[in-house]
């Protein structure tokens, strides 16, 4: 089994941080872009995608600023976050997607995002 790798992919989003950070926190937000749905209980997320639960726990969480999960069967040193990054001069925000990846699931993986990514540009109306 190939070791998994860490990437991180920059997202332009017109958005202000506040409204973002509810769309990577909160289930309701998430279950709008992220995944079919998106249920919590004791920090403990389950995504549903079509029909398959996967389960995360919410391990780091700055207000306006990043969230990463951690899915609970996956290798320890693996997570995904998203961090909202401002730009101090311009106010531009951007998302940073940190993620995890072998050499073969690479490209899919960014593809993966990429397509979620603008599926919550477009539920932003960004």
């Amino acid at each position: 089994m190939s070791e998994k790798k860490k990437f991180t992919i920059e997202y332009e989003i017109k958005s202000s941080p506040r409204i973002l950070y509810t769309f990577l926190l909160e289930p309701n937000g998430l279950a709008q872009w992220f995944a079919d749905d998106v249920n919590i209980r004791e920090q403990v997320y389950t995504f549903t995608w079509d029909g398959e639960q996967q389960k995360a726990k919410l391990v780091n969480a700055r207000e306006n600023k990043l969230v990463r999960f951690k899915f609970i069967d996956d290798e320890p040193q693996c997570y995904f976050e998203m961090e909202i990054v401002q730009d101090e001069l311009t106010n531009d925000v951007a998302l940073a997607v940190t993620d995890f990846a072998t050499e073969d699931a690479m490209a899919e993986r960014k593809l993966i995002w990429d397509n979620q990514i603008q599926y919550l540009i477009s539920v932003l109306g960004a």
